[in-house]
């Protein structure tokens, strides 16, 4: 662009930059989220509010449950949502679903070791399929202590060292930083640590758990070194030493290595284990002289720069063995041992995830036992109710994501549907089909099943949700068919178009080398397209008879059927005037439409009778949609007697007269308006629905 053709000025340009700037920053907030002070400013910060002192097991428990969370029962069970793993932070990007029995446990372990019963002397392990959420939970953890140590809740302090350019004490002009970001109460001398301890305990009142402030272990060498030559200097003046503590707020973050460290395996040949505790910086060994000197030493591998905070080890049960040793003394007793130091206290959560095929390797190596035993595991499954499994598709590929495209209705869904039906076991039951069960978990009634044999079909198959297609899978397969040339050319794509890509996909699948599998996965795919194909006949079912008026004027008639037939009355008609007995005729097509069996009819009208007076009784009127049951019916009789006069087979000829053309175009825009279908795919749906009853499929007629 030329610059003389541009309204906005170099020097208007810059104003208008550095304003933009400007109002992003709050001063006020980024001062008091780096504020420093003396140690005297900080106890009187302690007295005051305690909780900054806290452990890193107390803080995070305390950050889950700062974001609420609401109790719910499902098939007899009693859950928990902890609204912290939706993902406040990023509106929603690392949002977990369907997952509330393992987050109550995550959440369980925390609060045990909250209260200090002992979880927090344990590697939290977090176990399940690949793409079950264990990396997500992980980062959710992470990110979630980035932002709540930027609160006043999440505050929390360590302290540096006001010393000479040679790290000695003399002129205070050179600011040395505790490598560990140690808590300042641990400059207390081990003598006195009790008794500071109960003094602060005092004033603490923790609103989620009932665990105390424990300070627990000696400084890092770095800061022991400094104290020790300190103390000398000023013969033994504790007082006069802390004069040269500088006390800083500090936020967690991982791009800065403060509180959060994350280790990932590398080549075998090439895992060394200073990576987790430090290593010698020879080029400070000149100055100080030895290479035990804490002063020439680098405190910062990934346990050491965690402390305060979390350490996650990708795959943990990668590590070499010399590496997995390391851990047991960091779960166990909290302590590290860097190279030619003593063992080094550390307050931090340890979690490490992994795959089942390297958890069994772990649980046949005899060796292995110390850490087996140190190690607490979490099972991590995928989701096994469908709402859950299409609410992770929406949130890649909802409408706020995917804007030039249309997703034709039902599209994510029949993905989600064969996801889930790839990681449940075949049911026992001769009676239950693959399908009904999917249906039963996901809360759909079915005739002779309560929740207490759903809770029963759960507990017998143990495995479910630990084995079947990974939502990575079908993500990528959404991917691939959003790009394709007929996504593009038709800037649409449809369910039948995903169900193709899904299948294959299969033929290359990386993790799927058993043919048989392959077969039967496919096979699925089948019975995804009939319900697919039942759940879009429902559809124009509905828009063909969404005439308001009509559904209404049937229902009345209905009623008072069944009051003259209940109360053994006879039924004015209205166009001769005369009494006629009950429509018998009319009441049994619309019971037969929900499979009311002759015999159950009077029960039946009388339970709608019964439902009708309790409404009246609470004040309440009956509409024709009052009755979900009920209203079925009706829609499904509307249908039955008005489809002939639209004559939706015609659909499939070439030629259509133009009376039959407007009623169509009058559902396809019911279609368009009520369930999401754009021009094109509400033409597909209108065509495919009548190429069905074409070819005389009777299923659902």
């Amino acid at each position: 662009m030329n610059p003389e053709s541009s309204n906005l000025g170099a020097g208007d340009m810059r104003d208008r930059f550095y304003s933009i700037i400007e109002n992003r920053i709050d001063r006020k907030t980024f001062q008091h989220q780096h504020w420093t002070g003396s140690l005297d400013e900080y106890l009187d910060i302690v007295a005051s509010n305690p909780s900054v002192a806290r452990s890193a097991f107390q803080r995070v428990y305390d950050m889950i449950l700062s974001h609420g969370w609401e109790k719910y029962r499902v098939f007899k069970k009693d859950l928990i949502r902890y609204h912290f793993f939706s993902d406040p932070f990023d509106n929603g990007a690392d949002a977990v679903f369907g997952l509330d029995g393992a987050l109550m446990q995550l959440v369980d372990f925390f609060r045990s070791a909250a209260e200090g019963y002992g979880t927090d002397k344990r590697i939290l392990l977090l176990h399940g399929p690949v793409g079950s959420s264990k990396s997500t939970i992980a980062r959710m953890l992470k990110k979630g202590m980035e932002a709540y140590t930027r609160t006043d809740d999440g505050a929390l302090y360590s302290f540096s060292w006001m010393l000479d350019e040679h790290c000695a004490p003399g002129d205070m002009t050179h600011e040395f930083m505790c490598p560990m970001h140690e808590e300042p109460l641990r400059l207390a001398p081990q003598s006195a640590r009790a008794d500071v301890l109960a003094a602060v305990n005092e004033n603490y009142n923790p609103t989620y758990h009932r665990g105390r402030i424990r300070v627990e272990g000696e400084l890092c060498p770095f800061c022991r070194k400094v104290m020790a030559d300190l103390m000398r200097h000023y013969d033994g003046d504790w007082r006069q030493v802390m004069k040269h503590v500088n006390v800083r707020r500090i936020a967690l973050s991982e791009k800065d290595r403060i509180g959060i460290g994350t280790f990932q395996p590398k080549d075998e040949k090439n895992q060394d284990s200073t990576e987790l505790t430090g290593d010698i910086n020879y080029r400070k060994i000149a100055q100080y002289g030895s290479d035990s000197d804490p002063r020439a030493f680098n405190f910062d591998g990934e346990l050491n720069i965690a402390n305060r905070g979390v350490c996650e080890f990708i795959e943990v049960l990668k590590l070499d063995v010399a590496f997995l040793y390391d851990l047991l003394g960091a779960s166990q007793e909290h302590l590290i041992k860097p190279k030619k130091f003593a063992q080094t206290h550390i307050d931090e959560v340890i979690l490490g995830h992994t795959n089942e095929p390297e958890f069994k390797r772990l649980q046949s190596n005899e060796l292995m036992e110390a850490f087996r035993d140190r190690t607490i595991k979490i099972d991590v499954p995928y989701n096994i109710r469908l709402d859950d499994e299409i609410r992770i598709y929406q949130k890649d590929f909802g409408p706020e994501r995917v804007r030039d495209i249309h997703i034709a209705p039902h599209t994510l869904d029949v993905a989600a549907m064969w996801a889930i039906l790839t990681r449940l076991e075949d049911p026992k039951k001769a009676d239950l089909t693959l399908m009904q069960k999917m249906k039963l978990y996901n809360g759909k009634a079915i005739s002779g099943y309560t929740e207490d044999s759903v809770k029963e079909l759960m507990e017998e198959a143990t495995r479910e949700g630990m084995n079947g297609i990974s939502p990575r899978y079908i993500q990528d397969k959404i991917s691939n068919t959003l790009v394709s040339p007929q996504a593009i050319d038709e800037r649409g794509v449809n369910p039948f178009m995903v169900l193709n890509e899904l299948e294959r996909g299969l033929d290359h699948h990386s993790l799927l080398t058993d043919d048989e599998m392959k077969k039967h996965y496919k096979e699925m795919l089948s019975l995804v397209l009939e319900e697919y194909e039942d759940v879009i006949k429902g559809e124009v079912q509905r828009a063909i008879c969404a005439d308001e008026e009509a559904i209404a004027r049937l229902c009345q008639n209905y009623i008072e059927n069944v009051r003259a037939y209940t109360q053994k009355e006879r039924v004015r008609n209205r166009y001769t005037g005369k009494d006629d007995e009950p429509d018998e005729r009319l009441m049994r097509s619309i019971e037969e439409k929900i499979d009311i069996p002759d015999s159950r009819k009077d029960d039946f009208r009388q339970e709608i009778m019964n439902y009708i007076g309790a409404l009246a009784l609470d004040g309440k009127k009956f509409e024709y949609n009052t009755n979900a049951r009920l209203y079925k019916a009706l829609e499904l009789k509307l249908f039955e007697d008005q489809r002939d006069t639209i004559k939706l087979k015609n659909l499939v000829s070439s030629v259509v007269d133009d009376e039959t053309q407007k009623k169509i175009d009058v559902v396809k825009q019911r279609l368009i308006k009520n369930f999401g279908y754009n021009e094109n795919s509400a033409t597909d749906v209108l065509n495919y629905v009548a190429s069905i009853f074409a070819r005389g499929d009777s299923k659902g007629d």
